[in-house]
This record gives structure tokens, sequence and C-alpha cells, in this order.
């Protein structure tokens, strides 16, 4: 009787998967629709929910509403990778897009210094974003009719709704995943819907449809803001400083729904703790909504608001609320699930009951909302106001390109930054003019200061769902000192521009370009691939009153494909592109190692693939990916290994494999290429596959926990403890080894997530990056993890027969932001034959 029973709930909610939905499953009833505003399916030519919907349809059906209400104006802020429109909709009344600058000016008003502006009478602002992950896409589904029932409601409810807020609506965070999503889910549907969670159509192929075009998690980016979605989203956050951003996400089939707020103990000590009674008091109004219409839901049980980075979270340390919508996903069309089948459909309603539900809220507690970030900016100033003194400088003497990059964000993030007067050396440190900012605490985003400049090491939870540490001039390698007086501030950047490169001469002998700058490897691709001879110092030395570094390159006049004119107007131009000093000599006799010695080895050129594809971390390869095409403008091949083995390996002399492992097969090929004088360069869990097939051989340390006093019920906050999910260390440069040509300062701060420790060598000439004896910068790390770290290395470089195997247990090109270790990488590629 009971396998009968639940037969006929199964059947009965199959059924009902297979059944077309109108817009009356998912709109309110008791409201008229307008009939001049285009329904989704008029345009898009199907139900909301009975197909993906793809990220051209979407673009479509905002069009065609903003081409008929009077209710929506829409704008493209700039494109993604692949070319898509990143939209905004502006959606309020007619009568407030009338005035809708003033309205504009008016909210920013209310958070500068001394405002006057009467907030009983503004509009409340809120920010409704969608799916930044491309396969959660409930929430891009839902924005259709969120944005129909905003254009077409007719209820009084609605219209003076629209009165009192202007929405900023995007219904697409992520172009580029949701249509490789919607891809995969459309083209692998059936007409006889099938809920088998083992069917394709709920098992998509590497690298998935969550990430951009170079398979980053977006919602990481709010706060380096490297991709160019991020950067036209936080320009309208900055625009327009909204009281709510709400952020529509997935998580596992077996979910139900989750709003915050996340767990309090997780919350950043920067954010006030109004932000988060307020939350709290929105999501009442969430648990209303969702009483109304049956579905089951949860709160402060997981996720949380510590890294500033996440979509949900930014706004907090902004004067804002950001929040975290999570809905179980069906990954398709229909799905099994603990709680019987999960449609799209039913995801789809679950995200559009949010979004109204934070409309409702932002309506009912505009006043409230608008008080706290009017005193939010209020309190910030008086903050900063009292450290007026305690200005942060931070630079690099060698750097400018790094320097300017750190500045960028700052500047995008509207935080005033100043030149420094003049050279100056302050606790021990240079600081060149030119080369360096002043960044005063006194001034409006002070609060989001402190937050990228922070140093944290105790914590009042160890749990922590991203990074725990994030401090941005050690995620630079930058020099930098807090409580700087005001007597370096030079004057006040208002036009941000990268330091020119230039030749300083034109040379019949030699032009030499320090290692130091940021994009020196993007010119010295540039010089091997026209093919140009270049070699590199493998000892400082000193010319024309200038001393020169370890990993100098020379570039001799003789015997080269250009002439001496043709090479000086190439090497100019190479110089302006990629911001380097390159210094005409005339002569090779120097102080130290003459140009003729045989310690400038020479270069040749990389020949570099990437192995992506089942196995390898899509994330670890899309940045470096994203590293060598879009920032040194290098050809690189992506291997995949699905075709591995039919690949000719000979064509490359440096492969590149990101954290993960290959089959046996792949295994056996790729040490064949090594052995045959290839230079293979592994990162984090790759280097446990390296172990284990012999490539290299690495002591790993073992740990042994044994929990004490630890409940059943614990036992996941203990394990969790023990994660390293993201902090930062310090180690110590052998500035003599290659590998570390180009850093100026004999430590270096360096990021890590994994929990590979690896012994040192006992030659000391074989560990060139040491973790110190205290390693701990910022971030959490447990007690026991931390004195597993200290003295261990970071990177290990083995000889198997003519080639050569680089490991490094660390990222060194984290989301794209961490500057700081990219050079470690790029001197494993182009310095791989002096290792």
């Amino acid at each position: 009787m009971r396998f009968l029973l639940t037969l006929c709930l199964l059947t009965s909610c199959f059924i009902f998967g297979q059944q077309q939905t109108d817009l009356s499953y998912y709109l309110p009833q008791h409201t008229i629709y307008d009939k001049s505003i285009p329904t989704p399916k008029s345009v898009i030519g199907h139900e909301v929910g009975e197909w993906h919907i793809t990220h051209d349809k979407l673009v479509e059906y905002m069009k065609a509403l903003a081409a008929s209400s009077d209710r929506i104006t829409l704008e493209n802020r700039g494109h993604t990778y692949e070319g898509r429109p990143l939209l905004l909709l502006t959606i309020t009344s007619a009568k407030n897009h009338q005035n809708i600058d003033a309205i504009r000016e008016q909210h920013i008003a209310a958070t500068e210094d001394n405002s006057s502006v009467n907030i009983s009478n503004m509009p409340i602002v809120i920010n409704q974003g969608f799916s930044i992950h491309g396969n959660e896409p409930s929430g891009s589904n839902a924005a259709l009719l969120a944005a129909y029932y905003l254009a077409a409601a007719e209820s009084n409810e609605v219209k003076n709704m629209l009165d009192n807020m202007v929405v900023l609506f995007d219904p697409s965070f992520n172009p580029d995943g949701l249509q490789r999503f919607a891809f995969w889910a459309n083209s692998n549907r059936s007409k006889n819907l099938n809920p088998d969670p083992n069917d394709r159509e709920y098992n998509e192929v590497w690298p998935r449809g969550r990430t951009n075009h170079y398979w980053f998690d977006m919602n990481r980016d709010w706060l380096p803001v490297q991709l160019p979605e991020s950067r036209a989203r936080l320009e309208t956050f900055h625009k327009w400083l909204p009281n709510i951003l709400t952020d529509h996400h997935e998580m596992g089939t077996n979910s139900t729904f989750f709003f915050q707020p996340g767990i309090p103990s997780r919350t950043h000590p920067l954010t006030p703790q109004l932000n988060q009674e307020l939350t709290e008091r929105i999501g009442n109004y969430h648990a209303k909504a969702f009483d109304k219409i049956g579905s089951l839901y949860y709160t402060k049980e997981s996720f949380d608001d510590f890294y500033y980075g996440k979509g949900s979270t930014f706004p907090d340390i902004n004067g804002g609320i950001g929040i975290l919508f999570e809905q179980a996903s069906s990954r398709g069309h229909v799905q099994e699930s603990d709680n019987g089948l999960l449609t799209f459909p039913f995801t789809i309603k679950n995200q559009f009951t949010a979004a109204l539900s934070t409309l409702e809220a932002g309506y009912h507690m505009r006043e409230d909302i608008l008080n706290y970030q009017h005193d939010f900016f209020n309190e910030a100033r008086s903050e900063g106001n009292k450290e007026k003194a305690k200005n942060i400088v931070f630079g690099d003497a060698k750097d400018a390109a790094k320097t300017y990059e750190l500045a960028d964000i700052l500047r995008r993030h509207q935080i005033d930054i100043y030149e420094l007067k003049e050279d100056a050396t302050i606790d021990g440190k240079q600081f060149k003019k030119g080369y360096s900012y002043v960044v005063p605490k006194n001034q409006k985003n002070t609060r989001l200061i402190n937050a990228m400049f922070e140093k944290r090491t105790s914590f009042q939870d160890s749990l922590f769902y991203d990074v725990s540490a994030w401090t941005l001039p050690l995620a630079f390698n930058l020099d930098y000192v807090e409580g700087v007086p005001s007597s370096h501030l030079g004057a006040q950047v208002t036009e941000l521009k990268m330091k020119p490169g230039k030749v300083s001469a034109k040379s019949d002998y030699a032009y030499l370009m320090e290692w130091h700058e940021y994009y020196s490897p993007k010119a010295l691709n540039a010089i091997l691939k026209d093919d140009l001879r270049a070699k590199v110092a493998m000892k400082q030395f000193g010319s024309n009153g200038k001393q020169y570094d370890y990993g100098t390159i020379m570039i001799p006049v003789q015997n080269q494909s250009k002439n001496a004119d043709q090479l000086y107007q190439f090497l100019t131009q190479l110089a302006k592109e990629s911001h380097v000093q390159i210094d005409a000599v005339s002569t090779g006799l120097t102080e130290g190692i003459n140009l003729g010695s045989n310690n400038f080895r020479p270069l040749t050129l990389p020949k570099t693939a990437l192995l992506v594809g089942n196995g390898i971390s899509s994330y670890d390869a899309g940045e470096i990916w994203h590293l060598l095409d879009q920032r040194y403008d290098m050809i690189l091949t992506k291997l995949d290994t699905d075709h591995l083995g039919r690949a000719d390996l000979s064509r490359y002399n440096t492969i590149i494999m990101p954290s993960g492992s290959l089959d046996k097969r792949n295994t056996e090929k790729l040490a064949t290429w090594v052995e045959n004088g290839g230079t293979l360069i592994g990162f984090k869990n790759a280097l446990r596959w390296m172990n284990t097939n012999k490539f290299m051989k690495l002591d790993i340390k073992k740990s042994e926990r044994v929990a004490k006093n630890i409940t059943f019920e614990q036992r996941r906050d203990y394990s969790g403890a023990q994660v390293i999910g993201g902090s930062i260390f310090e180690v110590k440069l052998d500035r003599s080894h290659p590998i570390n040509f180009g850093y100026k300062n004999a430590t270096l701060p360096i990021f890590r997530n994994s929990t590979l420790f690896v012994n040192p060598d006992k030659q000391s000439y074989n560990n060139p990056i040491q973790y110190t004896k205290n390693p701990l910068l910022s971030g959490y790390i447990s007690k026991q993890n931390l004195d597993s770290l200290a003295l261990t290395v970071p990177y290990k470089m083995e000889r198997m027969k003519r080639g050569k195997v680089v490991a490094f247990t660390d990222n060194t090109n984290f989301r794209a932001f961490w500057f700081g270790t990219n050079k470690l990488m790029m001197n494993a590629i182009f310095f791989r034959e002096e290792l």
C-alpha cells in the first residue's frame, strides 16, 4: 500500500512536470495586467520555464519591454568577453523617469557630508541581479517574470511602490555562462521529461556554465573588479549606491530555499550590527511570501557575510544591504529530489517570489533603510576624521604598472588617492614619486579602505564560506605603510594613467630591460616571438651608473633579424605598449659581469600549452588562460585531457598543469614528453599526482588529527576549522634564483588555500622559496596547520631525464587579482632552462 501511494505521488508530480506552465502559475492573480505590455511568450516564443532562456532571447525581451513601457529605460553598459551586452533596466514610475537624474543626485547627496536632504520624500533604490552563476538559471528566468510584472501590473500597490522606489534591474549578471548552460540544458531536453538524475541533462560537461568566458566565478570579483562584467555592475553600484542589492543563486537539488541573514558569527566585524538586523527584518517579508505559496525555506544556518568580494556582502561595507538567495536547483527541467520532483518552473516561481518580497520589504521599510545608509556614511566620516593623519602610502619603486593596477581598483571604488609628493623613505621602505600613491583615511569610503587594507588574524569563528583574507597591497606585493602624515600628499589623482614606457636612446650595441616591471614578460614574449635574440642576466651588474638586478634582459643589436634602426623603432613601440623602461648602452664593459659574459644566458620562445578538461580545476585553468591571453598577449594552446592522447606534444616546450590529475594513459604520454626535454609546471593537487606517478619525489608532511571532546553535532565544524579557506603567508626568497627574478624584496606574501605541506630539501640552494618560521600575515589558519606550514616550501624543481618538473603548492594566479605572485609562473615559463 505504501509503495502504491509513493508511486501515485511520483506519477502525479511527473505529470505536473510534463505540463506547460503559463503566467497564471507565477503571477499574483489579484492584479490586472496592461495588455499593451508584451508577455514573455509573445517575444521569446515559449512559456517561462518551458525551455531555459538563452541570453539573446532574454535581451530581446528586455528590449521589447523597454520599448513598450514608460516605466522602463534600458542601457547597455558594455560587453562580455564574448561580446554579449551587459544590460541594465531602470524601473520606476513614469513620473520618476522624467526626473531620474535629480532623484539620483538627491540620493547620492544624502550620503555626502552635512547632508540636509529630506529622506522622507526620497525613493529607495533597489538593485536586483540574477544568475551570476550561469548554471544557476532560475534567477534569470525569473527576471522575465519580474520585469513583466513591474511593467504591466496595474494595481495601486505596484503603482505606489514604483512611485517610491527605483529598481536597478540586471537580468543576467553572467551572460556568457547563462548562454552556455541554456544551450546544454535545452540541447539535452527530451519531449518526455525525465527526472532521473543520471540523465545527461543534469550532468554538464567541463567546464560547466557556472563561470564566465575565462572560467571565473564572478561572484568573487565585486572587490577586485578584474572582469568586464564586474566593472560594469560596479560602475552602476557607485553611480547609485543602492540601498538593497539582491543576488539570486541556486544550490544543491536536495535543498529548499535560503535567504539571509547567514550564520551570525561569520559576519565580518566591519559590518554594522544594524545591517544584520535590517537584513533579518527584510527576511520576515520573504518568510511571509513563502509561507503563502507553501514553499520550504531556511535562514541563518549556512553561508556568511565575511568576504566583501561577493554580491551579497559587498553592499554591507558600502552603506547598503546585500541579500543572498539560494534556490534548490533542478539543473535542467525536472529532477528527483529529497523533497519530491523538483521542476524548473517551481524554482523560477520561488525566485520570482523572493524578488517581489524584496520590493515589498523595501517599500515598507523605506525610511528606516534610507536613514541607515545616511547614518552609515556619517559615522564612517566621523571614524575617518579621527584618523585624518593616518594616511596609507603604497607602491613599488621598481614597478609602476603593478602599483597602477591597485590604484585603478581604488579609483573604480570611488576612493580618493593622491600622488606621492616626493621620493621618501618611510619605515625603512623606499617610495618613489610616480611609483607610489597616498590614500587618506579621512574620506567617505574609509570603511571600504579598511576592508581592503586590513590584516586580520583573530576571528570569532573558524569557519568561512570563502577566503578569510584578501589584503590588497599584499596581493599585489606592494610596499605599504599606514599612519603616514598628510605632508606626503601631492596632487589628487583625477585621471589615473599608467606610467608610459620608453627607450632611453638609440643604441648600436645593446639594450637592457630590468625584469621588475609587471608587464616585462609581455615585452620579452614579443621580442622572442619576433625572432629576436635576448639573454637573461644570472647576476647583478652596473652600467652607466645604474645597478641592474638579477633577471635583467639584454637585447644585443648585432646579428639580429632587424637592423639597428628597425630594432630601435620596434623596441620603442614595444616599451610603450608594455609600460617598460628599456635602456640603451654603448659598451659591454660593465661593473660586474660584462655583457658578453656566459652569465648572460640565451632565451628561447616559450611554446606553451595548458591542460584543461576532465580532471583539471576549471577555475585554476581559467586564471592561467586569462593571465597569458589578456595580460601578456601570449599564444596558449588549451590541451583537453580527452584529446591529449592524440596530440603532438613535440610542438610545446612548456606544459602547465593546473590543480588536478590525469588517467594512466595520459600520465604515461606526459612522462615521455618530459623525459624528452619538456618542462612541466604543476600546481596544488597536481603535486600529489606528480608524486604518486614518480614525476618528482616530494617529502609531503602528514598531519594526524585526533578529535578530542568533539561531539557528533560538532564534527563538521571541527573538520571545517582544519581547512585553509584562503589566507596570506610570508615566504623568504633567494633572489639569485631564476624563479625569483624580478622581485626586489627578500620576502613575499603568498596566497594559500590548501593543506599540502612539503618539507624543504637538505640543500639550502634548492629551497629558493620557503615559508618563514612565523608565516601568517592575514587570515585564518588553525594552530596545528600553522605549525605544520612553518619552514616548508611552496616550490620544488626536479629533473626528469632531459626534462624538468616544476611544482607550486599554491595558486600564483588567484582570481586574477593576485598580481604579486604572477611572475613566479612567468619565471618558470621564460627561464625554464636555467631553473
